[in-house]
């Protein structure tokens, strides 16, 4: 996996189809010379003889300059002009540092990240790390890079740790990744942007001279953009074409991009956005950044996107419900938004449960003085006018009707207009002298401090512990505005937004450690957070607050770009759709939210008895089903971005069966036929649709016959393997 070449100075890092390579020039600066299929040879060093100095680029190496050359970590202040991977102002105000390469040690395994989520490897897993240590003699500053490569999955993470020996110093720029491609040619950037309730839609574009980039400066990963990007070939489809994946293992502010220069070496970063960011660092304190995950596929966005789903379901989610079944569970918001009692809820449950739905999920209002979204957050007690008997009462009656009850939090905010406000106003981000600007009516916590994460723990597990509370949803409906603590000094004020974050981790991997059998799903405002970083902790995210069918088609199909469907809550809800105002057939919503963790957002008591017969024989396939969709391989057909139709694939992982999901958002009228082709079949096998019988090869090559000639019609099928 890991293999260093004494003689030449070369580190490869091998997956089972790819190959990483770092080099090391003149004993001290770090390379980066290939990555890409895996190399059956030893790379030629001749290469890095021919990086000479060009015009104007200083040589600090005789005739070669940095500034030319492929770069593994970057630093800001000498020769090389390019964004920086580091950067630092040290206490006499200078910011230049020159790292070098002092060791490097090979271990097996891979160490966990203090404080951060990250991937994490299993007893039988075939992975190593390799970790480089830099440094910089005259500040006395180690920055140690960690790679580990997960040689089954095809994965290489990265990290970097930087330790102060010197002075103090002000950290600026840490990046997680950055990797030089030396000659990027004609290529493309792939990353998935929106807003609210239109989250991970593709954006494709020509990588040309300059910097390109997205990034959050909302405190979250956002809905405006997600911490990923591919890096690919022009013209890369979803099979073919050399695709790089760059995802962020983060749910706070982060930067991604390219800059190229007019050389044509195209650096590629993410990381923690440098924008206003700065971390002291006193003698002897660290830092650690958040892991990148990178993936290369020669075939295309397709293969790409199969490792990050099989490496993020199985080696970033956690706990029971990594591979266990998920619950149906039916939501009361759009059913009832705030107008609802405890009698409302349980006839909710019990229509329900008549058509097999597991669990009943109460939503926002059962607390404190909350009667809308103007009071009440923060105060984590129930309120008796909404729930006369308490949760406790509730949950037996749900329970009762051999349903799973779950609730609804927000604990990272909270209404001026509350208990906790009025005791502890300085809890909340704020800047002195400037005004607080609300959204939702409320604020945000301020959880760089302890004493607010400490409340939010024990506020949570107090209720957790009062019912039989087996779901929770976790909610945050508002990005960051005035940031400031009142705890922390002034030079310090920079750090407020991962220290939030990092306070955030702590409350989740506490809470979920003392309630292993809750099923937590994370939310904001829908896709606002939906992030590796989440998902370490809760194996599902609510997709988007958008349920719309059509929406949803392209919604989901960006967000399995680098999310598996395990990870996408999606419910069923009312028409006219309540966010585009959409009427369409019960049957479609049923079929474009099954693949994903189905649910339902409505009153089932106001469905007609056609669409309840249509609900409960979507649930009962969804129980027969799951797995297939949840661990089998995913492949994109069609997209619904570039035609009227959505044809996704699901194989088992048996590779038995195949179920293909086609929906169809407008209609051609006397449309011809044509054909849709499968992938990942056996081709020298048979397959049963329905009674006909297929050849694999047939399906993989031709395809499966298809007309579009129904408005918003909606198919599901599945072949067997005979």
């Amino acid at each position: 996996m890991i293999k260093y070449d004494k003689d030449n100075q070369l580190f490869y890092l091998n997956t089972k189809s790819t190959s990483y390579v770092i080099g090391i020039f003149e004993n001290e600066v770090l390379l980066h010379l290939y990555w890409g299929e895996r190399l059956k040879n030893p790379l030629n060093t001749n290469i890095i003889t021919q990086m000479k100095r060009r015009s104007f680029s200083a040589d600090d190496y005789g005739d070669y300059s940095t500034n030319d050359f492929p770069l593994e970590y970057s630093t800001f202040g000498s020769v090389d002009m390019r964004l920086p991977a580091f950067d630092a102002v040290y206490s006499d105000g200078s910011r230049i540092t020159k790292l070098v390469y002092a060791e490097h040690t090979i271990t097996k395994g891979k160490p966990v990240l203090n404080g951060l989520p990250a991937t994490y490897c299993e007893e039988n897993d075939n992975a190593e790390t390799l970790t480089i240590r830099l440094h910089d003699s005259l500040k006395d500053v180690d920055v140690y890079l960690s790679y580990t490569v997960f040689e089954d999955f095809n994965a290489i993470t990265r990290s970097a740790k930087i330790v102060n020996n010197g002075e103090r110093l002000e950290l600026g720029t840490a990046m997680s990744a950055c990797v030089d491609f030396f000659g990027i040619g004609a290529s493309e950037m792939l990353h998935l942007d929106g807003h609210w309730a239109r989250e991970r839609h593709i954006t494709r574009r020509e990588i040309v001279h300059g910097n390109q980039s997205i990034e959050s400066r909302f405190g979250a990963s956002s809905a405006m953009h997600n911490p990923f990007m591919a890096i690919c070939s022009k013209g890369a489809s979803e099979n073919h074409g050399d695709v790089y994946g760059f995802s962020l293992v983060y749910s706070g502010n982060f930067t991604a991009g390219i800059e190229v220069d007019g050389y044509n070496c195209g650096r590629a970063y993410i990381g923690i956005n440098p924008f206003g960011f700065n971390f002291v660092l006193e003698t002897g304190e660290e830092f650690r950044t958040p892991e990148a995950v990178l993936v290369y596929s020669g075939k295309g966005l397709g293969g790409m996107s199969g490792i990050y789903h099989k490496l993020y379901r199985t080696r970033l989610c956690r706990g029971k419900y990594r591979d266990s079944e998920r619950f149906v569970l039916i939501n009361n918001w759009e059913a009832t938004y705030f107008n609802f009692s405890e009698e409302i809820i349980v006839n909710i449950a019990k229509k329900a449960s008549e058509i097999g739905v597991d669990t009943m999920v109460l939503d926002d209002g059962w607390f404190g003085s909350r009667k809308d979204d103007k009071a009440g957050l923060g105060d984590w007690y129930e309120n008796p006018d909404r729930l006369p008997g308490g949760l406790k009462s509730l949950a037996e009656k749900i329970n009762a009707l051999g349903m799973r009850f779950g609730l609804w939090f927000e604990p990272e905010m909270v209404n001026p207009d509350s208990e906790l406000y009025r005791n502890h106003p300085d809890w909340a981000l704020h800047t002195e002298g400037r005004a607080s600007h609300l959204t939702r009516w409320q604020l945000t916590l301020d959880l760089s401090r302890k004493d607010v994460c400490d409340y939010i723990i024990e506020s949570v597990c107090r209720v957790l512990s009062k019912a039989n509370i087996e779901y929770v949803k976790w909610d945050m409906n508002r990005y960051m505005t005035e940031v400031g603590s009142a705890i922390l000094p002034a030079d310090r004020q920079g750090e407020v937004m991962h220290r939030y974050i990092l306070g955030l981790y702590y409350v989740l991997e506490t809470i979920t450690s003392r309630f292993p059998n809750v099923l937590f799903e994370s939310c904001s405002s829908g896709g606002g957070r939906f992030d590796p970083g989440m998902l370490y902790y809760m194996p599902q995210t609510w997709t988007s607050d958008d349920s719309d069918a059509e929406e949803r088609l392209m919604i989901q199909y960006g967000t399995s770009m680098v999310y598996p469907y395990s990870s996408m809550g999606a419910h069923v809800s009312a028409c006219p759709n309540h966010q585009v105002g959409r009427t369409t057939p019960f049957k479609m919503r049923c079929n474009v939210a099954m693949p994903g963790q189905f649910g339902f957002e409505l009153d089932l008591n106001k469905c007609t008895e056609k669409e309840l017969e249509i609900a409960k024989s979507a649930v009962k396939d969804y129980k027969e089903l799951q797995h297939i969709f949840h661990k089998g391989s995913c492949y994109r057909l069609k997209s619904p971005f570039e035609t009227d139709l959505s044809a996704i694939e699901f194989v088992s992982e048996d590779e038995k069966t195949a179920i293909l999901c086609v929906d169809c958002k407008k209609a051609t009228p006397n449309a011809a036929p044509e054909f849709i082709r499968l992938e990942g079949l056996d081709k020298e096998a048979l397959y049963s649709l329905d009674g006909d019988v297929y050849g694999g090869d047939y399906l993989m090559n031709k395809g499966l016959l298809f007309i579009n000639n129904s408005e918003h019609g909606s198919y599901r099928y599945i072949f067997k393997k005979c």
